[in-house]
């Protein structure tokens, strides 16, 4: 890998990073401002991204508990980082879900490119 492309790697890496983060704030969010008493909403804003970095966790990161094919880890990544974009767009941050999901699939594309071609 040339010096260029290995910078746009590392910058990558670095988004998806961020873009995971993002994902687990998204969650909370959507589980605090949810309607349903203040414990159950509480409980619903750890909950959600709890589960989800569980699932990512085992499933989806790079040094993921369970060894499973390339499809299963991008379907995990689909059900997590939509998840996050219906999570945005349920609190009316509509924008910022199309923004979000757009740049989770270049990202995602582009790690997996990045991946796969070793």
């Amino acid at each position: 890998m040339n010096s260029t492309l290995r910078f746009f790697f590392i910058v990558n890496e670095g988004l998806a990073f961020l873009l995971e983060l993002g994902a687990l704030a998204a969650l909370a969010r959507w589980g605090w401002t949810r309607d349903i008493g203040r414990v159950w909403s509480i409980g619903l804003a750890v909950a959600a991204p709890v589960a989800a970095g569980v699932l990512w966790g085992a499933f989806a990161a790079p040094k993921a508990t369970y060894a499973v094919p390339l499809v299963a880890q991008l379907a995990v990544k689909a059900v997590v980082f939509g998840a996050a974009t219906l999570a945005l767009y349920a609190v009316g941050w509509r924008a910022g879900a199309l923004w979000f999901g757009g740049i989770v699939l270049v990202n995602t594309a582009l790690a997996t490119y990045y991946r796969t071609r070793g």
